[in-house]
């Protein structure tokens, strides 16, 4: 972070030093300051961090969706997608159709990065036809990922969060949505209000239905619980064979578009590497223990215990870009926090989910925003400005430490 700021400062703009190197920098710098360990052995810390299952079913999952992404492009699926949302949707309900699409997929399929792999595209095309503001639209769709993210039942995060802290999926679910729900509302009324200006094309034209099909199948399996892999991988397949059925590109066209879209994912799988490899050296030194028990040594009252378990999530997520990773480092430590102070365990895993999908959604080398970010050729820091949905669910969350919020679990 240090690296980047200082760079984009000393450059004048903040798009030019790229993340990669940023990474790279402080990656180099891990390993030269791990202690008592020939470098060799620093090395393989580092790869063994990269190489972790997790990190590499996200580079997977990036490949796949790069390709998805790319070659339902080239078939027309975005412009069939997005003309016929223009074509039966009124024009001031877009942005909370879409906020609301996005909720409902996202608590469906359990997974964020799914949600914005599924329907960055379609957000892409609506703004470019209605004219409106790219990153604003883009943002909606992160936004409403992390809704689902936050309360699914089926999601990593929710699972770590019961797990950590001993408690039911439908208890922290009845405790969390207090949460969520109010900041949602805010955030769709703010969203009925600024689409009131959208213009739709009068000249829409409603384009072959058919070429629908592969993004209605990954929305579909996915909420069927199918593995994402395979999900995308038949996704691939049927934009594949409409295009060839269609005549709108070749096999060699087709495989052309696919290659394209993996290497347009080669930032985002460099930077998810090199952030694995830099969370091994991390935990290797004992950095995030350090921070843990700097910040437990003047808890003060129930107040203060909740802000500490917000505050250890947020720095986890932080050291992390992976809210469940983060979740899985202070899970324990929050959970003798909660039973030290009487805090409800109920409300300390909702507490954990919340705040980690909060700075999860803030940051801008995580998952969702690079993803988001490099399907609609933008930048994370672009998104940031407009992610209404993460900074309503902190403030929301924050509020509630603050006023005993809500009452039953307080």
């Amino acid at each position: 972070m240090i690296v980047y700021l200082v760079g984009s400062l000393i450059a004048g703009d903040f798009y030019k030093l790229p993340l990669t190197v940023a990474f790279l920098i402080a990656s180099a710098y891990g390993i030269c300051t791990t202690p008592k360990l020939p470098l060799r052995e620093r090395i393989n810390i580092f790869s063994r961090g990269a190489g972790n299952e997790n990190i590499m079913l996200m580079v997977w999952i990036f490949v796949l969706a790069g390709a998805f992404a790319k070659i339902a492009g080239e078939m027309g699926a975005i412009d069939a997608t997005v003309n016929l949302t223009l074509r039966f949707m009124p024009a001031s309900m877009l942005l909370p159709s879409l906020f609301i699409a996005a909720c409902f997929i996202s608590l469906s399929i359990g997974t964020s990065v799914g949600t914005v792999v599924a329907l960055t595209p379609v957000a892409v095309g609506i703004a470019q036809q209605t004219g409106s503001c790219l990153p604003l639209i883009v943002a909606i769709v992160v936004g409403g990922a992390f809704f689902g993210d936050n309360l699914s039942f089926i999601s990593d995060t929710t699972i770590v969060a019961t797990q950590t802290q001993g408690c039911k999926m439908n208890d922290k679910f009845k405790a969390n949505i207090w949460l969520a729900l109010p900041a949602a509302i805010l955030v769709l009324v703010a969203y009925i209000f600024i689409g009131n200006d959208i213009q739709v094309p009068n000249n829409v034209v409603l384009m072959e239905w058919y070429k629908v099909i592969p993004y209605l199948a990954v929305l579909v399996l996915a909420i069927a619980g199918v593995n994402v892999l395979v999900v995308l991988l038949i996704g691939i397949l049927l934009a594949g064979g409409i295009g060839l059925l269609t005549g709108s590109f070749t096999v060699i066209g087709g495989m052309s578009a696919m290659g394209e879209g993996i290497m347009g994912m080669s930032e985002l799988i460099i930077v998810t590497l090199l952030a694995g490899g830099m969370l091994a050296l991390i935990r290797h030194n004992g950095g995030i223990d350090y921070l843990i028990r700097i910040l437990t040594l003047h808890i003060r009252g129930k107040r203060g215990a909740k802000l500490t378990i917000a505050l250890l999530v947020i720095l986890a997520d932080l050291c992390t870009a992976n809210n469940t990773i983060a979740l899985v480092t202070v899970g324990p430590m929050a959970r003798e926090i909660a039973d030290k102070y009487g805090i409800d365990r109920r409300l300390s895993a909702s507490l954990l989910d919340t705040f980690s999908c909060f700075a999860q959604g803030m940051i801008p080398y995580g998952a969702q925003l690079l993803m988001a970010a490099g399907l609609a050729a933008i930048t994370p820091f672009d998104i940031i400005a407009y992610l209404y949905y993460p900074m309503a669910l902190g403030a929301v969350a924050l509020i509630g430490i603050f006023l005993r919020y809500p009452r039953k679990y307080s």
